[in-house]
């Protein structure tokens, strides 16, 4: 099997990895479920996973630790250090509109299935540590209200800029660094062994949530967006500002506190996803200020099915 080199952005590899883990979500209308738990398919995933855990830890440091009673203390200090390109500022300030909807592309890999991957943690947490991933999930699910639930608040982003809000559908035009942000906590979220690493990923994503969504809410409507585009982001403006305290105190403390032999593994899960968001930025700002598309290809407007019909009519 060759599938590239398992570099973390590795447009093969990554792609080869995520199909792999996409049969544990929705899967693939051609692919029959029994594949999910196929012995041979998990064979080969098992030596995917285990290069990109190797591509990882080249990539990162294991942060060091005083004690388990440190963690939140440096959670804090690990995000606030975060110094990667600012995509959201950019976004609020100069973006054009095309620029923005390659954004929401990047973003539909991961945010059209939204709190999935760190719901796996649930059955495998304690205590205090399994009662605050609830109350985050929950809201992340829309707190009983379909309408509400993220993943369809970014659908209807989707649709305000004139994207295919269906799932999966611009998977072959993004490169495999975006797929390694959404690789990282499948790999975390799948296994036990590394449960602490998803809450420490969990709590850096809320960390680092609540201003850079004002800014994509900001710039959303500096380009003629309208609420119901940008509800996805002013709602995370609210919400990740009490998400951030539940994960970083109640969920990471408190299952460091419970199973101290954790305590550097949720460190190291933050810090796997601050730098894979700073490689993506990287990407992302270095093909713009090139004036190229950070995309396989541009993505196409969305037709009307009553224009489309119209226009196969006149072909």
């Amino acid at each position: 099997m060759h599938v590239g080199d398992g570099g973390l952005g590795d447009d093969d590899f990554q792609l080869a990895l995520f199909v792999c883990y996409e049969l544990h979500y929705q899967g693939f209308e051609d692919v029959e479920d029994r594949w999910e738990w196929h012995p041979w398919l998990l064979g080969a995933r098992a030596v995917l996973e285990e290069r990109f855990e190797e591509a990882l830890a080249r990539a990162v440091a294991r942060p060091s630790l005083d004690g388990p009673k440190g963690v939140r203390r440096a959670l804090n200090e690990l995000t606030a250090a975060d110094a990667g390109p600012s995509v959201s500022t950019f976004l609020a300030r100069h973006a054009d509109r095309g620029q923005f909807r390659e954004f929401v592309v990047h973003r539909s890999i991961y945010h059209l299935k939204e709190a999935d991957p760190h719901t796996w943690a649930i059955p495998r947490l304690r205590g205090a540590a399994k009662a605050a991933l609830v109350e985050i999930q929950a809201d992340e699910y829309g707190g009983g209200r379909p309408e509400r639930m993220h993943s369809e608040l970014f659908r209807a982003t989707m649709r305000g800029l004139g994207l295919d809000d269906s799932y999966g559908a611009y998977l072959g035009q993004v490169p495999g660094i975006t797929l390694a942000v959404s690789n990282a906590m499948s790999l975390f979220g799948l296994h036990r062994r590394l449960r602490g690493a998803l809450a420490g990923h969990l709590a850096a994503l809320e960390m680092t949530s609540s201003l850079p969504n004002r800014r994509y809410a900001t710039g959303l409507r500096r380009l003629g967006g309208d609420d119901d585009a940008a509800r996805f982001y002013d709602e995370h403006v609210q919400a990740d500002a009490v998400h951030e305290q539940i994960a970083a105190h109640d969920l990471c403390a408190n299952l460091a506190a419970g199973e101290p032999a954790l305590a550097r593994d949720i460190l190291y899960g933050a810090a796997c996803a601050l730098e894979l968001e700073r490689l993506w930025a990287g990407h992302v700002l270095g093909r713009w200020e090139q004036g190229v598309t950070s995309l396989a290809e541009a993505p196409a407007a969305k037709v009307p099915a009553r224009e489309g019909c119209d226009a196969a009519s006149k072909r």
